[in-house]
């Protein structure tokens, strides 16, 4: 194992940016430095969670209140960074997340227009102290993400959202790693799928070169 600590790493983006390709690229570069991990994915990560994963995506005709979503999305990542990221790490693993709490600013705030203050409050009740300490933001134009993810299939609950709000989740994240340098790595992914894997590479080799230092 090249670091003694654990690492918390996440990969966040809006729709299309292909984080599962990505995602399983970065997981090959851990196993290559030998390194353990725990990889999972919000909302989710554990029965509970994904069954109010399932609440929170799937289309349904009935409006879900803006706080309803929100306390939804807090209570899935209390019972994942319980059951799930806490334990791991304690256990001295690295933990490699599909999005976490930036994605609820980017989509519940950003997209949503919800007070900052409101999500933040509950970042604290849930995680007390525990941020991510590398955050890999998979960024493309928002029409060009939406058409990629309009390849997949029927659209959940949020891909049904019209491009205001995807623009708005995407300012967001833009904001959100202008405003925190050390922890995000902008990845542009609307480069060839190498080109994005080799940036990735390269942010991560980086931060783990800084462990060291």
């Amino acid at each position: 194992m090249r670091a003694l600590k654990p690492q918390f790493i996440t990969v966040e983006g809006g729709e299309g940016v292909g984080k599962t390709t990505n995602i399983a690229f970065i997981r090959k570069w851990l196993e290559q430095q030998g390194l353990d991990y725990v990889a999972t994915r919000e909302p989710g990560g554990t029965p509970l969670a994904e069954e109010i994963r399932g609440l929170l995506v799937n289309p349904r005709e009935e409006v879900v209140d803006e706080n309803t979503e929100l306390l939804l999305m807090f209570a899935a990542r209390a019972q994942h960074l319980s059951q799930v990221i806490r334990p791991a790490m304690n256990a001295g693993k690295w933990v490699l997340c599909d999005r976490f709490t930036d994605a609820t600013y980017a989509y519940q705030g950003g997209g949503r227009g919800m007070a900052v203050e409101k999500i933040a409050q509950l970042e604290t009740l849930v995680q007390g102290s525990l941020r991510p300490d590398l955050t890999l933001l998979l960024d493309i134009g928002v029409e060009q993400g939406m058409a990629r993810a309009s390849e997949r299939g029927a659209p959940d609950r949020f891909e049904q959202e019209k491009l205001a709000f995807f623009h708005a989740v995407r300012d967001c994240y833009l904001a959100r790693a202008a405003a925190e340098p050390r922890r995000y790595r902008i990845i542009d992914a609307s480069q060839p799928l190498s080109q994005v894997q080799s940036a990735i590479g390269e942010a991560l080799e980086a931060f783990v070169d800084a462990i060291h230092d």
